[in-house]
């Protein structure tokens, strides 16, 4: 309903009966708000406005503030919270936990809640009735991420065998009516881009102390399986346990956001505390106090560990790309733009001024060249540095091992499937787990042990496999047209290869000790050079994320092995990191991710536009 933004026709304020009809009509509807809810919500001395959209939806808001409700036909029959509203007040409506953190991409994509993606509890399913306004949540996280409606009963999703659509999404985190606001927010750190999995501080509470009550728990050992997912995080308690502590949980939420920033303070710059620490809140756009933060303490920690005095004079390029990038966190993008200078020559003019280094500027190149370190400034002997490996040259361990010719770490891609509902009897009834991601081979395996089982074999013809009735569902149902003839025998060359079509395709992505498995077939690289003004080129990389690769980290390294200009930008439709290199250097630069990278020739498309 919001995926598109829409103009506003018109918006007023609510007169005095207005505002008391809508509180009757909320306490109406959603009867789990008391008054002191209603109140939180539609405070009585507030003013409220209300905003007339296409399609004649209404969104209350109250002024200065976020916006609470919507009717999405005006009537006041089909008024829904938004998500501002359930994070104030999480009870309001009842809630559909999901299977994993992974399946709320797809409902914030803009897909409607399936129910092979909703967690059932041991109990049986909640009941509800259809046309009910229900909540999505992810679990081990209090906050609701989507509104909508039910589309059938209890009874009525049994008799249909838990398949189809459970909620029509009408509103989410993330869309044009969230982002509205002149400020929109995030309850907790769990909350990223285009996905929400659990609340850090929930996580954090249950490690530190058992009898934290916060009425919610993960277990580790409790693993549910999506369709569309491998193995994901369940939830243990029901759902109305959770919501009666997500009051608490949304006060621990606020708090593990002013940790995030308060980190930056200490900034942990080895690679496992980045991760914990500081790449969940760099989701998230940084203040320009926070990334002032982070410059100052990646020039701290490169002046401590990689800038030498032999070094000197350096270029504030160099001194960028070559020792404060590095320094960074891992995951974490550091951008002088975002930052109250804009630039990185008056930044580091500030600091000179501040008394830490001394720089001059270079009128005719533009470019400020550090000249020397002050190390008994006050700043400079307060600093505790992250010890780290480092080789001569200030370069980090995985630097010197490119540089060398060597691979800095293993990788390897894997073609793995998922079983369907198709193929699901045949493995229950071998005893092995339909939930789980197996390899061609395994899944081959699979079928020959359920033949065998059966004594399918054609005793006449031992290459022939004689299908029964399970078997024979699992490899054409659906796929024969009605009134045709299914088959009753099939060869035993093609057994193994038509039951893994019949399975869902997922790749697994493994680069050293990260692995990353995702459904469908791994999508290549885009190398692509095109002319800008005139005879200059320019050379785009795309889809490094889908390789572990760190858009970052490789614009630094090219920059140095071309000796040219490289940028990271945000490609359009949040579809990930470009990295752009000056010059038409699209063989060579094909060269490099194969040689240094390890990625296979068939994961490189190239495209020169510059050819006719």
């Amino acid at each position: 309903m919001f995926k598109k933004a829409a103009e506003v026709k018109s918006q007023q304020r609510l007169s005095g009966a207005d505002r008391k009809k809508l509180r009757r009509t909320i306490a109406a509807r959603f009867l789990n708000a008391s008054d002191a809810d209603i109140e939180s919500l539609l405070p009585p001395k507030a003013e409220i406005t209300v905003s007339k959209y296409p399609n004649r939806i209404l969104v209350y808001c109250v002024e200065g503030g976020y916006p609470v409700f919507f009717d999405i036909d005006g009537r006041g029959t089909g008024i829904l919270p938004t998500v501002y509203a359930l994070w104030k007040v999480p009870e309001l409506l009842p809630a559909f936990w999901l299977k994993g953190g992974e399946v709320s991409r797809y409902v914030l994509g803009g897909a409607d809640l399936m129910f092979p993606g909703i967690y059932i509890p041991a109990e049986g399913l909640p009941n509800f009735l259809a046309g009910e306004p229900w909540a999505v949540k992810v679990p081990g996280n209090p906050a609701s991420i989507a509104v909508g409606w039910t589309t059938m009963s209890t009874p009525e999703a049994l008799k249909a065998g838990l398949r189809g659509k459970a909620l029509k999404i009408s509103h989410c985190y993330g869309d044009t009516l969230w982002e509205s606001v002149e400020n929109p927010y995030v309850p907790n750190a769990g909350f990223f881009e285009d996905v929400v999995f659990e609340d850090p501080a929930l996580v954090s509470a249950s490690k530190a102390s058992d009898s934290c009550e916060t009425g919610a728990s993960v277990d580790d050992g409790n693993v549910a399986s999506y369709e569309e997912f491998g193995d994901v995080v369940d939830v243990k308690d029901d759902q109305s346990t959770v919501g009666s502590a997500s009051t608490a949980l949304a006060d621990m939420a606020n708090e593990v956001t002013e940790h995030l920033v308060s980190s930056l303070g200490d900034l942990k710059m080895n690679e496992t505390a980045a991760i914990n620490e500081l790449n969940a809140g760099d989701q998230h756009s940084l203040s320009v106090e926070d990334v002032d933060a982070l410059l100052d303490k990646c020039l701290l920690q490169a002046l401590h560990t990689t800038v030498k005095e032999n070094d000197l004079p350096m270029p504030g390029s160099t001194l960028w790309s070559g020792h404060m990038l590095p320094c960074r966190p891992s995951g974490v993008t550091l951008d002088v733009k975002k930052s109250s200078y804009k630039k990185l020559s008056k930044w580091l003019q500030a600091k000179a001024s501040a008394g830490l280094i001394a720089v001059k500027e270079d009128k005719h190149k533009k470019e400020v060249t550090l000249f020397s370190v002050n190390r008994s400034h006050p700043d400079y002997e307060s600093f505790k540095p992250e010890k780290r490996k480092v080789l001569k040259g200030g370069q980090s361990t995985v630097e010197q091992g490119i540089n060398d010719g060597q691979v800095p770490k293993v990788f390897e891609v894997a073609e793995i499937y998922k079983p369907s509902v198709h193929v699901n009897p045949i493995f229950i009834l071998i005893g092995a787990e339909p939930g789980k991601l197996y390899s061609s081979s395994e899944a081959s395996d699979t079928v020959f042990q359920y033949v065998e089982k059966q004594n399918l074999v054609k005793p006449t013809d031992k290459s022939v496999v004689t299908l029964d009735a399970t078997l024979c569902d699992a490899l054409y149902k659906g796929v024969i047209k009605k009134g045709s003839t299914y088959p009753t025998e099939i060869d035993k060359k093609d057994l193994g290869s038509t039951f893994i079509s019949r399975m869902q395709a997922h790749h697994q992505v493994m680069r050293g000790s990260d692995t990353v498995v995702r459904k469908g077939g791994l999508k290549p690289i885009q190398i692509m050079t095109e002319r800008r003004q005139g005879s200059k080129k320019v050379t785009k990389l795309s889809g490094l994320e889908s390789f572990l690769i760190d858009a970052e980290a490789l614009s630094s390294e090219l920059q140095k092995k071309f000796a040219c200009s490289t940028t990271v930008a945000e490609l359009p439709g949040k579809k990930g990191l470009e990295v752009l290199v000056q010059g038409g250097v699209i063989d060579d630069l094909a060269k490099h991710l194969i040689e240094q990278y390890r990625i296979p020739k068939r994961y490189i498309e190239v495209l020169d536009k510059t050819k006719k």
